[in-house]
């Protein structure tokens, strides 16, 4: 069997590495991608730091863009020769940091032409954790097709979603916007609010203004909402930065959802960071609050979104406009390897915010 190139972690907190790993040939309904683009995401940072939920030697990463190169005999969809993108994640082969990846054909949605091959995978992983959360934990209906008239049920709520400018938080609010959603409030740096307000949000806070709290609740006040919040999503997951503030924010009866791992120490040099997965831990959570933990590789257990988010519901979405990829950074390097660590590294000195760390997989 032919064999290429893999970035794996070898142990929580050593230096990645290149591993030399099978090559497979597609079965069933599988595609062989030569994968040109990739992105690190915080989940790579916790797995190669902090081994969390990896058995090393683990090849990282679940973005993927770039050619189909072969089809198994039961595709129906693509083709050889289709520019693709996906949220690939569960086996070794499947796995976004290598130079080929093999999954099922509905992992992966034609990349609208037109659109650069980096800009597009800024967009599969968290877009899905975007549609999968609010479908999943929040029960929204996010009806497919939309219906032409379609006002949602929940239209006179009150939405919170903390980290507004992370990938995950730009999905939501333009996803939200087109279902008609306008009740929504977010955090973020203040230079990220003139862009979010565009894609949905009424209103943005500063989330490192020392009242934050207390300026999400008078705001609500004064527009009737004595009730609060009735949606909260934390796209941070920090303890300290996020899950105790919406903590603070949420009364009896709101929903909150929240990304998973919650950090309770940050990765840094020399440091080992620290986890919990249980979110009702981590915070003081005032009775009748109802807290779920956001496990986006579980959205497959949907079979209308298994057969339907990437393969059709996000290239649709892209293409007419409805959402717009991430801004990227794009990582240089010399080699494969070199990419990888330096994205790594900028994660951990946190070097980036309102934008995906882009990198060529492909040496070619």
């Amino acid at each position: 069997m032919s064999t290429h190139s893999a970035v794996v972690t070898v142990g929580p907190g050593l230096p990645l590495a290149v591993h030399q790993v099978p090559t497979p040939v597609p079965t069933g309904d599988q595609i062989r991608v030569k994968n040109r683009w990739t992105a690190s995401t915080p989940l790579d940072l916790h797995q190669a730091d902090g081994g969390l939920l990896v058995q090393p030697p683990q090849i990282l990463g679940d973005g993927v863009a770039g050619e189909v190169v072969e089809v198994g005999p039961e595709v129906s969809k693509l083709k050889v020769g289709d520019r693709v993108f996906g949220f690939c994640w569960r086996t070794q082969a499947e796995k976004a940091h290598q130079e080929y990846v093999v999954a099922p054909e509905y992992l992966f949605g034609k990349v609208p032409d037109g659109l650069s091959m980096q800009a597009a995978v800024t967009v599969p992983n968290n877009f899905v954790t975007a549609w999968h959360t609010f479908t999943k934990n929040f029960d929204f209906e996010l009806p497919w097709p939309k219906p032409q008239e379609y006002v949602p049920k929940e239209k006179d709520v009150w939405i919170l979603i903390w980290g507004g400018g992370s990938s995950v938080g730009q999905y939501v609010l333009q996803v939200l916007k087109w279902y008609g959603y306008t009740k929504i409030i977010t955090t973020a740096s203040m230079k990220h609010h003139q862009r979010l307000q565009a894609y949905g949000a009424a209103k943005c806070f500063d989330y490192r203004a020392v009242d934050v709290e207390q300026d999400i609740m008078g705001f609500l006040h004064t527009q009737a909402s004595s009730g609060g919040i009735g949606y909260v999503l934390d796209c941070i997951g920090s303890a300290e930065g996020s899950v105790r503030p919406v903590a603070q924010l949420a009364k009896a009866g709101t929903r909150v959802a929240i990304l998973l791992p919650v950090i309770l120490k940050d990765a840094a040099e020399g440091v080992k960071p620290e986890y919990e997965m249980d979110v009702e831990k981590v915070a003081d959570w005032a009775d009748g609050v109802v807290v779920s933990g956001v496990r986006t590789h579980f959205y497959l257990d949907n079979k209308f979104l298994a057969e339907h988010l990437q393969p059709e519901i996000m290239p649709t979405l892209l293409s007419s406009g409805v959402i717009e990829p991430n801004d990227q950074i794009i990582v240089e390097g010399s080699t494969l390897l070199e990419r990888a660590e330096k994205a790594l590294s900028m994660l951990r000195n946190k070097q980036v915010s309102g934008a995906r760390l882009v990198w060529r997989v492909s040496d070619e």
